[in-house]
C-alpha cells in the first residue's frame, strides 16, 4: 500500500545554526490514525511546520502521495487539511463565511459545501450560530470553527495539532466520530496530543519523539513488546523515555 505521507531523514528548525528535528523519518498510509506524541519541546509542532511547508528542511524531505512541496506547493497544500492548537480567526468573518474561505480555497461547489456545512453545524451544535461573528464564541466554539473548516474538505491528510483543547466532552466525541470517518474514506491523519488515554484508544499507530528525535514508533503493542512490559499503558512508556529511560530502544 502507498503511503500518504512520508517523512525521509528530516533534518530541520528554525534557523540552520540550530536543528531542532534529528533524523526523523516516519510515513502515514492511507486509513490510519498515527499519534504523535512527546514532552512540550520534543519537536512535535515543529514537524508538523515542515509536513505543512511552513518551514524548509535542512536536509531530508517530505513527500504527500509522491509529490514534494517544492515540485506543486499549491498541489501540495490543497491534500492536507490542518487544525491548529489555537484557533486563528477573521474577526470581521462568520462562521459561514469561515466555511466559505476554505470551500474557495479548496475548490468546493455550492451544492456539495451547502450539504457538508449543515452536517457539520448539527455535529457541533453550531447550527444557530453559522452568523455569529468569533467575537462572540468561546474558546471551545472557535476550536469547533477550526475542526469545522477542516473537516469541510476531503483532503488525503488531516493534520491535527492538540484538537481536544477548549472543546466539551460532545464536541470531542463529534470529533472523534469524525476522524473515523475520514479513516473509512481512505484519509491518513496525523495527531499531537496529550491526551494519551484518548490518543490510545483511538490511534493505530505511534510516533514518539524525545529531544527532537524519533526514539520509537509503531503499533502500541510493538512499541510495549520492544519496552519489556505488556502491560504497560502509553502513558508508562511516555513516562519512561521523559526521564531518560531509553536503553530498551535500539
Amino acid at each position: 500500500m502507498n503511503s500518504i505521507l512520508e517523512v525521509n531523514h528530516l533534518v530541520g528548525g528554525y534557523s540552520r545554526q540550530n536543528d531542532v528535528l534529528h533524523d526523523i523519518s516516519f510515513e502515514i498510509k492511507p486509513g490510519e490514525l498515527v499519534g504523535l506524541v512527546g514532552l512540550n519541546g520534543a519537536g512535535k509542532s515543529t514537524t508538523i511546520k515542515h509536513i505543512l511547508g511552513l518551514l524548509q528542511p535542512h536536509s531530508g524531505d517530505i513527500n504527500l502521495n509522491g509529490v514534494g512541496i517544492k515540485e506543486n506547493m499549491e498541489h501540495y497544500r490543497r491534500q492536507i487539511a490542518y487544525v491548529p492548537e489555537t484557533p486563528e480567526l477573521y474577526e470581521h468573518l462568520t462562521l459561514k463565511e469561515h466555511l466559505s474561505l476554505s470551500a474557495m480555497a479548496y475548490g468546493i461547489d455550492k451544492s456539495d459545501f451547502e450539504r457538508r456545512v449543515e452536517d457539520l453545524a448539527v455535529r457541533f451544535r453550531m447550527e444557530k450560530r453559522l452568523n455569529w461573528f468569533p467575537g462572540q464564541f468561546s474558546k471551545g466554539m472557535k476550536q469547533k470553527v477550526m475542526i469545522m473548516c477542516a473537516f469541510l474538505v476531503n483532503p488525503s491528510l488531516y493534520v491535527v495539532d492538540e484538537p481536544f483543547v477548549g472543546l466539551d466532552p460532545i464536541g470531542i466525541q463529534s470529533f472523534l466520530d469524525l476522524m473515523i470517518e475520514m479513516k473509512e474514506k481512505g484519509c491518513g491523519i496525523l495527531m499531537s496530543t496529550h491526551i494519551l488515554s484518548t490518543a490510545e484508544q483511538y490511534c493505530d499507530r505511534f510516533i514518539i519523539l524525545h529531544d527532537g528525535k524519533c526514539v520509537v514508533q509503531g503499533k502500541l503493542e510493538e512499541i510495549k513488546e520492544k519496552y519489556g512490559k505488556r502491560h504497560a499503558t502509553l502513558h508508562d512508556i511516555y513516562v519512561a523515555i521523559a526521564k531518560g529511560d531509553t536503553a530498551w530502544i535500539h
